[in-house]
């Protein structure tokens, strides 16, 4: 018996000889407190990777997620790259198989959309999927001067921000209630989605700009005009803010991807946990 059931078990008996917690000490001083049971022992992950992007094109995310066909078990896949920083989609495209080829093609194309030199530093960041991890995919990157990374093997929150993209993808209103008929039905779906996550999509993890806006740079400027109107109504009507400041629409300055917890809170105002929000 365990330690927390040994305890109520002599209390039910009027004996008492420790808490559980001196139960279990004695118990790892005698090298005594093992795993037991036919389940697998948890594993010990290593430290995440960090990156933290200032501008847009210095660290990108991307990811597979399937899309329903018009049968049961048939489906279309999107590959979809994002800007960490801008949370801007650089790249997406549909194909009927998850492939390092396709992948490959996607990531060359977004470079040329982005006029990206291969001298220019860039994080390619990914799950541990076949298609981010094939040979084609590696040579690619190498060649284009990408730096590739992986998420930890069966840590499945290491890639937040393409897991967050998706799921904005599919809460859509209009998404797919039945599947798509074929892939072109498929891909203009997706193109109109695209569009309005782009240039209509208010993101909260952004300070409510569009990622074209913020990709574009536009964010100082955009963000100093929204401090000036509510400046403005404070000035015309004090009493409505009680000697509070107005609302904070400073720039977002540095995003994180799977931030070392060590750094301040201040810092993560990218977080995993306000992506999620941001869905």
């Amino acid at each position: 018996m365990p330690p927390c059931q040994i305890v109520p078990a002599l209390a039910d008996e009027g004996i008492y000889l420790a808490s559980e917690s001196t139960f279990y000490r004695i118990l790892h001083e005698e090298k005594m407190q093992n795993h037991r049971g036919r389940s697998q022992e948890p594993g010990k992950h290593a430290k995440p990777t960090s990156y933290c992007a200032t501008a847009p094109n210095q660290v990108w995310t991307w990811d597979i997620t399937y899309l329903n066909g018009p049968v049961k078990g048939l489906f279309f896949y999107l590959y979809l790259i994002e800007d960490l920083f801008s949370r801007d989609i650089v790249g997406w495209e549909v194909w009927e198989e998850e492939s390092a080829e396709h992948a490959s093609e996607l990531i060359r194309r977004a470079c040329l959309a982005q006029g990206r030199l291969t001298t220019m530093p860039l994080v390619l960041h990914s799950d541990n999927g076949s298609p981010m991890k094939g040979s084609t995919m590696l040579e690619t990157s190498y060649a284009l001067g990408i730096t590739p990374s992986n998420s930890r093997p069966r840590v499945s929150n290491d890639n937040p921000y393409s897991e967050s993209l998706f799921k904005t993808l599919k809460y859509r209103p209009n998404y797919q209630p039945k599947g798509f008929e074929n892939i072109t039905e498929a891909r203009m779906w997706c193109k109109r989605f695209v569009k309005w996550y782009r240039f209509e999509h208010h993101h909260s993890g952004i300070k409510f700009l569009t990622s074209a806006e913020r990709h574009a740079g536009k964010s100082e400027e955009i963000l100093s005009k929204r401090h000036e109107v509510y400046e403005a109504a404070m000035a015309a009507h004090p009493e409505r803010w009680n000697g509070r400041n107005t609302r904070n629409w400073d720039n977002i300055e540095e995003v994180y991807l799977n931030p070392d917890k060590k750094v301040t809170e201040t810092e993560l105002v990218l977080s995993e946990s306000s992506e999620a929000a941001a869905s």
